[in-house]
């Protein structure tokens, strides 16, 4: 299960750091490889379920970023 599944219960709490970003991406990278061996094989449909995880990461991911800009800033 996506580390962004996070529980109503919990949610707001949890600490956000390096590690748990790391594992995101991590997690991105290999629902993206499971996304395109299913294209491949012309199972788009089974992908689906994929593509809602990924893009459930992709928004946390931003809405991360969008909570710190003084991170954004300091790389540019």
């Amino acid at each position: 299960m996506s580390v962004a599944f996070v529980p109503d219960w919990l949610r707001g709490k949890a600490e956000v750091n390096q590690e748990t970003i790391q594992r995101l991406l991590e997690e991105n990278d290999q629902l993206i490889r499971c996304i395109v061996e299913y294209q491949n094989k012309g199972r788009a449909n089974e992908c689906v379920q994929y593509q809602h995880v990924l893009h459930r990461n992709l928004i946390y991911l931003a809405t991360i970023a969008d909570a710190n800009p003084t991170s954004a800033s300091k790389a540019m």
